[in-house]
C-alpha cells in the first residue's frame, strides 16, 4: 500500500512539473517530441538521417539525449552541428519532467527554435508513465524486435501518437510481418500514425521528416 502511495505522489509531482514544461514550450512556439524505444531500435540514427531534411527546410531544431551512461549519442548529434544536451540518468531507466526542467534555460537560448526532439532512455516500460511536457510521444520499433511487440508493451503504444517501424531493410532476413505489426499496433491504438523507415536505405525518412516539419510549422508562438 505504501509503495502505491509513494508512486502516486511521484507521478503527481512529475505531472505538475510536466505541465509547467509544456506551458514553457507552447509559449515559445516550440513543438516537443518524446521519442521512446527499446535499446538499439535506431532512435539516434533516425535523428541523424532526418537532420538534413529538416535543415534544408530551414527548420531550427535541437535535441536532448537521455542515456544511463556516456554521451555517445549526443556526440553523434553534435557532429551534425545540431544543438544538443545530454542527460545521464545513472540507474534511472527513463527521463522525467524534472530532468527536462533543468534544461529550459538552454532551450530558451536556442533562438528561433521550432522543434525539440527528446530522445528518452532505451526502455519501453517506464517512459510510458512519465510525461515530460511534450506534445507527442513517438514510439520507434525495429523489425528485429518482432511483430508482437505492441501486444507485449501496450502502454507505450497506447500513449503514443506516432509509431516508426524502423530497420525495414532487415525484413527479408527475419520472420517479421509488417502486416501483423501494423495490425497489432492499431489494435492497441487505432489512431496511430505509422511510418516505415530504414536508416540504411533511406526508406521513409523524407516522409517522416516532412511530418515533423508540419508539426513544427503548425506550432504557434
Amino acid at each position: 500500500m505504501h509503495d502505491i502511495l509513494i508512486e502516486e505522489k511521484v507521478l503527481a509531482e512529475n505531472d505538475r512539473i510536466a505541465g509547467e514544461n509544456r506551458e514553457f514550450f507552447r509559449h515559445r512556439g516550440v513543438f516537443a517530441l518524446n521519442i521512446i524505444s527499446s535499446p538499439g531500435a535506431g532512435k539516434t540514427s533516425l535523428i541523424e538521417k532526418a537532420a538534413p531534411y529538416l535543415e534544408r527546410a530551414g527548420l531550427k531544431f535541437a535535441v536532448i539525449e537521455g542515456d544511463l551512461a556516456t554521451g555517445l549519442d549526443s556526440e553523434r548529434v553534435a557532429r551534425l552541428g545540431v544543438p544538443v544536451r545530454q542527460i545521464t540518468t545513472g540507474k534511472a531507466c527513463h527521463l522525467d519532467a524534472h530532468n527536462i526542467s533543468h534544461l529550459l534555460g538552454w532551450v530558451e537560448a536556442q533562438k528561433g527554435l521550432k522543434l525539440l526532439i527528446i530522445e528518452n532512455v532505451g526502455n519501453m516500460v517506464c517512459p510510458a508513465e512519465y510525461d515530460l511536457g511534450e506534445e507527442m510521444k513517438v514510439t520507434v520499433m525495429s523489425v528485429a524486435e518482432g511483430d508482437d511487440k505492441p501486444l507485449k508493451y501496450p502502454a507505450i503504444f497506447a500513449a503514443s501518437k506516432v509509431l516508426v517501424l524502423n530497420k525495414t531493410d532487415l525484413v527479408p532476413h527475419t520472420d517479421f510481418s509488417m502486416e501483423r505489426a501494423r495490425k497489432n499496433a492499431l489494435d492497441i491504438n487505432p489512431s496511430l500514425k505509422i511510418f516505415e523507415t530504414s536508416c540504411r536505405t533511406g526508406q521513409g525518412i523524407e516522409a517522416m521528416s516532412g511530418f515533423l516539419r508540419s508539426l513544427a510549422a503548425a506550432t504557434g508562438g
